[in-house]
Formats: C-alpha cells, structure tokens, sequence
C-alpha cells in the first residue's frame, strides 16, 4: 500500500488544518483502552491513516518501517475497536480509546509499555 497524500485524503479538510504533522508528515497516536485508563501503544498517522480509523471504527496506522498502512489486528486478531479520538491542544497529537481484543503490543504483551520502567516511585 502506497502512502495517500494528504491533499488526496478523505479526512474532512476542517481536522486535517488542525493537525500538526512531523516532517514526514505524520502525527503521534496514543491508544488506550477505554474502560481503564491503561495505555497500550504508540502509533503513527497521517491524514489518511486517521480518516481510515474515524470512518471504519478500527485503528489504522502508517508503520514507519515498512512504509504502509496496516489496521491493528487485520493479521493477528487483536483488534483495537475506537471507542473516541482526541487531538490534543497542539494539534500533535492524537488519543484513540479503544477496546483492545487481546494483546495490544508485537511482543504479545497486553501493553507495549510493560518492556521496563525508567522511574517509579519511591
């Protein structure tokens, strides 16, 4: 799958002027399960990664190293079901609350934020 650009999009033009893209054009996504508050991943979006996920109801991202687009959980199962989007007040980011069907993260594991924690409380 070949990247859209974003002037070819169908994301509605009144979101995509309020998105503030990196250089490669693309905008940071937070996903995280609605009911709990529990934060499973990072993904990144572009305009036609974001309209994909606003019109289907499923996540789609834009993966950065195998340059395409892939819905989470087309292969594996564990769909991320969009339950609300967000953009936060810059513009730079999103946050996606979806109901995660098994494991959110590659590795298996339920969150991608489960690899080590850099500082916890004393």
């Amino acid at each position: 799958m070949t990247r859209v650009d974003a002037s070819e999009s169908g994301l509605d033009p009144r979101i995509a002027a309020r998105l503030k893209r990196d250089g490669a054009g693309l905008v940071a996504a937070v996903a995280q399960q609605h009911d709990t508050g529990e934060v499973l991943m990072l993904g990144w979006m572009d305009d036609e990664a974001l309209h994909r996920t606003l019109t289907t109801g499923r996540c789609t991202y834009w993966s950065r190293s195998r340059q395409e687009y892939w819905v989470k959980g087309e292969t594996s199962g564990h769909l991320q079901l969009v339950k609300s989007v967000a953009l936060d007040c810059d513009g730079d980011a999103l946050l996606i609350k979806v109901d995660q069907v098994e494991a959110a993260c590659h590795t298996g594991d339920r969150s991608c934020f489960d690899a080590g924690v850099l500082l916890s409380p004393r």
